[in-house]
């Protein structure tokens, strides 16, 4: 990092910033990193509460709405006066068949209108999964017209919904299994680099092992393992688990040449002088001094657990229905019928597209700006 990165920032103020400080004003140099920021940022306070969110119940079935198309929102009504008010409607699709080849045609009906509403009144769902309640950020004053903003499956479920839905499985699977690699990664790799000896024999055996498997036939194999008639809530927890087994041993190598390099430190040498146990010596005055890093490196890990469940859920192997994930509603777009009849299945694609590059932009933010004294 050059000193460019923090050059608008007052020398006197430079002297006296904390670490946290120096790499804060690094980031927001940053501007692709501060887009990642507030794009991730998003994405999770939508997972946090994805039934505020939807508009419609994303499990409800709709046997008049298959592959209903995408409805277009139309900001200005005008009135039979003349006049006009900016007021966000739909005109509801009308269900006709071809009288040829009875294939089911949807046509707009001008004739109606169903206003959308902020807060408005819906299906009810609990929000943080702890309060009943039926308030959703929007809403259609009808409810007997669904609002289909990125149009239906072959059921009849809402894309939108179940994307907003998705978004919570898919992005806590990625925070769950970083977090758990990430604590086996920093208590393997730390007794490694502290210790040294045997210890350090063992362990990077290990990780010499961990590295030499395949990483996605591993997945398949341990995926395919599983009963398939585990629910739902022990199959997410176990794909968590198989996704974090594979990808701590990287983490562990890096905390492993940090901890060498630091364990000669005169800081280090000083707590132990001073009577620290060794615990205090390693997360207190060891770990903090990488703490960046290790945000930089799980910021980036994230987006690959995405892609891992995704795509074994995708090939059938990972999270099951009625579990909704990313990866589950890419599986309604397998066959050339679906790429032919309703391309727009494909939108939980640009789903994981959009929060992995948000994720990589973060990511390269915070490694850039994690050692603010390098130039």
């Amino acid at each position: 990092m050059t000193d460019i990165a923090i050059s608008h920032v007052d020398s006197r103020q430079l002297a006296v910033a904390s670490q946290w400080q120096l790499v804060w004003w690094a980031f927001k140099r940053h501007r692709l990193a501060m887009a990642g920021l507030v794009v991730t940022a998003f994405f999770y306070i939508v997972a946090a509460a994805p039934g505020f969110f939807a508009v419609n119940d994303p499990s409800q079935q709709n046997a008049r709405a298959a592959y209903h198309p995408p409805q277009g929102v139309h900001f200005i009504d005008l009135a039979a006066d003349g006049s006009w008010s900016v007021r966000p409607y739909i005109h509801p699709y009308a269900l006709k068949r071809d009288p040829q080849t009875l294939q089911a045609v949807y046509r707009e009906d001008e004739t109606r209108k169903s206003y959308i509403r902020f807060f408005g009144t819906g299906y009810a769902y609990k929000l943080f999964g702890l309060f009943d309640t039926t308030t959703h950020l929007i809403a259609t004053d009808n409810k007997s017209e669904p609002l289909f903003l990125l149009g239906a499956d072959r059921l009849g479920r809402c894309v939108y919904s179940r994307i907003i839905q998705g978004a919570q499985i898919s992005l806590s699977v990625g925070l769950a299994g970083v977090l758990l690699s990430l604590t086996i990664g920093i208590v393997l790799g730390g007794l490694s680099g502290y210790y040294g000896g045997r210890i350090d024999f063992a362990v990077q055996r290990l990780i010499d092992f961990v590295l030499s498997l395949p990483s996605i036939p591993i997945w398949l194999a341990l995926s395919a393992a599983l009963p398939h008639d585990w629910p739902a809530t022990l199959n997410y927890f176990m794909i968590t688990l198989i996704l974090s087994l594979t990808a701590w041993a990287q983490l562990a190598r890096v905390v492993r040449g940090r901890f060498l390099s630091l364990r000669t430190e005169e800081f280090v040498t000083a707590a132990r002088l001073d009577g620290a146990s060794e615990w205090r010596v390693i997360f207190r005055h060891m770990l903090p001094s990488f703490t960046s890093h290790i945000i930089a490196s799980i910021s980036l890990a994230i987006p690959a657990m995405i892609l891992a469940e995704t795509s074994l859920s995708f090939l059938g192997l990972g999270l099951q229905p009625p579990t909704i994930s990313w990866g589950v509603l890419l599986r309604e777009a397998q066959n050339i019928r679906s790429i032919a009849t309703a391309p727009w299945l494909f939108a939980p694609g640009a789903a994981v597209v959009i929060a992995v590059i948000a994720l990589n932009f973060l990511g390269d933010g915070l490694r850039d700006a994690a050692d603010p004294y390098n130039k």
